[in-house]
């Protein structure tokens, strides 16, 4: 691989999918397996992974390149609100849901987005069957949701390194902790 666009081993821009705008990468559900059908049909390997998505910082991009890294093409999984406020409380998110899945979908790393509202991925992952799941590191190998669907079809999970300093709920306590000025 020399890293070059068009490069066999390069799994970067040179295998953009034709989705021209941002808007035109946040897709449904059936729409994204359709897509995932046809890249596959072309002999592409489609990862997937998942989250909140909210505030997006450096740690965020960083682990979408890592996961972008391990195919051709990559679908994230945006949770919606309803589903941010079972898992993180009545306070989260900060962003909307489209706002959030529009900022992911502007990505370079990031091929197509779609927003779901369970409180786990895993109708997602049924319906996608991606080749490639990626999961941060912080999540222990048995407790990854989808786990199971992947590997029964010969896929694989992969536990990508979460970059240290980076959180959401770390930038939010800043902004919270910062003096207030006089208007």
């Amino acid at each position: 691989m020399t890293g070059d666009p068009g490069d066999p081993g390069d799994h970067t821009q040179s295998m953009r999918l034709p989705l021209d705008t941002t808007a035109s990468r946040i897709l449904t559900l059936d729409e994204a397996s359709a897509l995932v059908d046809g890249l596959r049909a072309q002999g592409r390997r489609v990862v997937f992974t998942n989250g909140v998505f909210d505030l997006l910082h450096p740690g965020h991009v960083r682990y979408l390149e890592r996961a972008r890294a391990e195919g051709d093409a990559l679908v994230v999984a945006v949770n919606s609100d309803r589903s941010v406020r079972a898992i993180k409380g009545p306070a989260r998110p900060v962003i909307p849901e489209q706002e959030r899945a529009e900022l992911v979908a502007a990505l370079a790393s990031v091929d197509a987005v779609l927003i779901f509202d369970e409180d786990t991925p895993d109708r997602v992952i049924r319906a996608i069957q991606p080749d490639v799941l990626v999961k941060g590191a912080d999540w222990a190998a048995d407790r990854i949701v989808g786990r199971d669907t992947v590997e029964a079809r010969g896929g694989r999970v992969v536990r990508a390194r979460i970059e240290d300093g980076y959180s959401t709920t770390t930038i939010i306590e800043r902004v919270i902790a910062l003096p207030r000025r006089p208007r």
